[in-house]
């Protein structure tokens, strides 16, 4: 019953967790963000690694499942340092582009309640004036958003951790069982026939 219930729960946080993973995945696309991109593409390998091996009792691939949340865990308390401006980062730099575009989040411009107007620069310089953009009125900060999103992956990442870990040790202690049970059997397979045999070869006398 306990593995039942711990392998249906790993189960359904793989599934909520590859979900959530695809929706990041959609807005890092839309705001050209690569470094976060390569990070949930991996991330959704994993996850259906890890959803495959509860399926199918796979103990090894639970095992690869396990240790990347612990490293996806770390990713995503970089992101919140990242946005937060932790540690002399800074949300302005083009970390999350790999520094080949000056792109940023897309929740900069596109949040809930966000006006986005071009304005002209300062100084008119004719027809060779870039716009700039202008961002109003957001209920929530971008930086916000997606210190939200990285919080809500590492709580999955936690919780599917845990629970990776109990079904891991389950799925090990029945392994050893059906071993142990196995071992057995193989032991009366091959020593019955010769008891049978000695049975057999015993001479029958006959009265008169």
């Amino acid at each position: 019953m306990g593995c039942c219930t711990g392998r249906c729960t790993l189960i359904f946080l793989c599934t909520l967790q590859l979900l959530t993973s695809l929706e990041r995945q959609i807005f890092d696309f839309l705001g050209y963000q690569w470094a976060p991109i390569l990070g949930n593409f991996l991330h959704i390998i994993i996850i259906i690694l890890g959803l495959f091996g509860t399926i199918q009792y796979r103990s090894k691939y639970i095992v690869v499942y396990s240790i990347w949340t612990a490293l996806w865990v770390a990713w995503n308390v970089f992101i919140i340092c990242f946005y937060l401006e932790v540690g002399g980062l800074s949300k302005d730099t083009d970390y999350m582009t790999f520094n080949i575009s000056m792109h940023r989040s897309w929740w900069r411009e596109h949040g809930p309640g966000c006006v986005r107007r071009e304005v002209p620069p300062p100084t008119t310089r004719g027809l060779e004036d870039h716009a700039y953009i202008s961002v109003t009125g957001c209920m929530v900060e971008f930086q916000y958003l997606e210190v939200m999103h990285s919080s809500l992956q590492i709580l999955l990442a936690l919780v599917g951790f845990v629970y990776a870990c109990y079904v891991i040790s389950v799925f090990t202690e029945e392994e050893d069982s059906f071993d142990f049970i196995g071992g057995l059997d193989s032991y009366t397979y091959h020593h019955s026939p010769q008891k049978t045999s000695h049975v057999q070869l015993k001479p029958v006398y006959l009265s008169k």
